[in-house]
């Protein structure tokens, strides 16, 4: 297992153009010796940028502007506390639709991947509508001992305040972090927002994690509008069905309104007794 020093300022450290590794801070609210998905896929999200910027920009054949408005990432095995390989390619070019596609690895084995498409920027103002109303700001949130509930560095990290008190199946909150996602480098505002979104599984748990696992197996982000600024809100409600099936859907905010919304599957099952 390889890990970086216990660096209090970012989740990941670079080691080359492709390849990481995750600090104490990314580890794991299910197992110890895993990652948290959420700073794992502000990662994925931070290389897919990186892979834009590097071909000169987010902009299509056609030389306009364009932006993610959907990200999907599927968690194909264990995500295990050691270095991370990130590979992106472009699958389907186009001048104002674009495909691109990532590749996580751990030792070899491809572990998630993620599809990020890009649409073409435009002026829609005057047609704009259909958002729900915006949450009541962080500062009049209140603080959520979110570490009393779930173990390991990530959850460990992040600042939690939650509009009202927090239900089985059903709670609002702001999610922050005082830390880089990767040690000296300047994440975006998407990819920092997406380092966050993980928790919305954790926020809202219909049974109590030490009785019932209800990981998710994939999340995935539809975005109407950028985010912006430090904090992630998430309007979330929890479903458990009768067949071993759950569903965690969020309503995306940042401090400005709503942004999108996001959608995780969930494999939900008793923890046998010790």
């Amino acid at each position: 297992m390889s890990t970086a020093d216990d660096s209090p300022t970012s989740y990941f450290e670079r080691i080359d153009e492709r390849r990481y590794r995750p600090t104490r801070h990314a580890g794991g609210a299910w197992n110890a010796d895993e990652l948290h998905f959420s700073p794992v896929g502000g990662l994925v999200t931070h290389a897919i940028e990186r892979f834009l910027a590097a071909r000169g920009g987010a902009g299509g054949a056609g030389g306009g502007e364009m932006r993610i408005g959907r990200i999907s990432f599927d968690i194909l095995g264990r995500i295990a506390v050691d270095d991370i390989e990130i590979h992106v390619e472009t699958i389907r070019p186009g001048r104002t639709i674009e495909l691109v596609e990532a590749t996580l690895a751990i030792a070899g084995r491809s572990v998630v991947r993620a599809r990020a498409w890009l649409l073409a920027a435009g002026d829609t103002a005057s047609v704009a509508g259909g958002d729900t109303e915006p949450l009541p700001h962080p500062d009049r949130a209140e603080p959520w001992p979110m570490a009393d509930l779930w173990s390991g560095g990530f959850i460990a990290s992040i600042d939690v305040r939650t509009v009202g008190l927090p239900q089985p199946g059903r709670t609002t909150a702001w999610i922050t972090t005082g830390l880089d996602l990767v040690a000296g480098e300047q994440a975006g505002p998407l990819a920092s927002y997406v380092a966050l979104v993980d928790t919305a599984n954790g926020i809202a748990v219909r049974q109590p994690p030490g009785k019932w696992m209800f990981p998710n197996v994939d999340l995935t982000l539809h975005l109407h509008r950028q985010p912006r600024g430090e904090w992630a809100g998430l309007d979330t409600s929890v479903t458990f069905g009768a067949e071993g099936h759950g569903v965690t859907s969020t309503v995306l905010h940042d401090v400005h309104g709503p942004i999108g919304q996001c959608q995780q599957m969930l494999t939900v099952r008793p923890l046998e007794a010790p």
